[in-house]
């Protein structure tokens, strides 16, 4: 199998893993279920958590079947992997704990583009979109703790932009950090 397969594959179980993680920070936040892009995260996603909730519960709103649906998602890449003959199946073990770590890199980007999006539509005046609503609901745990830490000057809010250079040191830091451990 050629490289244009590979990355092709890569990258579509890497969105498929990261709308799972969009759903369980959903539940998480408990976002405005009938928003319609809630809804068809929900619907696209179903298939493979639905079926997990009957071996992995839900703890309060901490839906670990959307979390072992990520896990096993991008799991299954180094599963095809295995199946094209790229690595031994000795390797599969490993493989699945650089996947669980992954999804840390995974809620890394979901969060730094969910800030952009956030900020990007209060310049052009657009968070009354439904969209941008239902972002604004996933990062806003997120971005609590910096807004109480650090006020607006005038009407500059500089709390998106040390938000976001926390998130790019722990993308540049803590990721390889844990990549090492491995």
């Amino acid at each position: 199998m050629g490289s244009g397969f590979v990355d092709i594959l890569r990258f579509i179980i890497d969105l498929y893993a990261a709308i799972l993680i969009v759903r369980l920070l959903l539940q998480l936040v408990q976002a405005d279920f009938f928003n319609p892009l809630s809804q068809s995260i929900f619907k696209v996603t179903a298939p493979i958590v639905e079926p997990l909730h009957k071996i992995f519960p839900t703890l309060g709103r901490f839906n670990i079947a959307a979390l072992m649906a990520a896990i096993l998602v991008k799991w299954s890449f180094y599963v095809v992997m295995m199946v094209l003959g790229a690595i031994f199946p000795q390797q599969l073990p490993l493989f699945l704990v650089v996947s669980s770590l992954s999804l840390f890199g995974t809620l890394i980007e979901i969060y730094f583009y969910g800030i952009l999006i956030v900020a990007i539509s209060s310049w052009i005046g657009t968070l009354d979109h439904p969209t941008v609503r239902l972002v604004n609901q996933v990062i806003d745990p997120y971005m609590k703790p910096f807004r109480n830490i650090i006020p607006p000057i005038g009407m500059i809010d500089i709390s998106p932009m040390v938000a976001i250079l926390t998130l790019m040191f722990a993308r540049a830091q803590i990721l390889p950090l844990l990549n090492g451990l491995i």
